[in-house]
């Protein structure tokens, strides 16, 4: 298992951005959470087996409804998320 975080930067507030990233985690075994952020990025912490991980994130970024709206993102590893299950969108 691996663990991600992504800070996504461009038009990703107000335009579904949270919903879409969700709706996308369960076509893949990720869990985790999205969360809009108050500088108007969205972050990103995922977690799921190296593979599986690589490819939400892949669509999300390039194949996506609002991989249009993606100016710029930050990838970096992060511990694994204790405690989370599913994926979802916190506030």
């Amino acid at each position: 298992m691996v663990a991600k975080r992504v800070i996504y930067e461009g038009r990703v507030q107000g335009v579904g951005f949270r919903y879409t990233v969700k709706d996308l985690a369960r076509g893949f075994e990720v869990t985790g959470w999205v969360r809009n952020l108050p500088d108007g990025s969205v972050e990103l912490q995922a977690m799921g087996e190296k593979d599986e991980l690589a490819a939400f994130l892949h669509e999300i970024r390039e194949e996506s409804a609002v991989a249009g709206n993606i100016k710029t993102h930050y990838v970096s590893d992060i511990p694994p998320l204790d405690g989370v299950t599913g994926f979802s969108i916190v506030r």
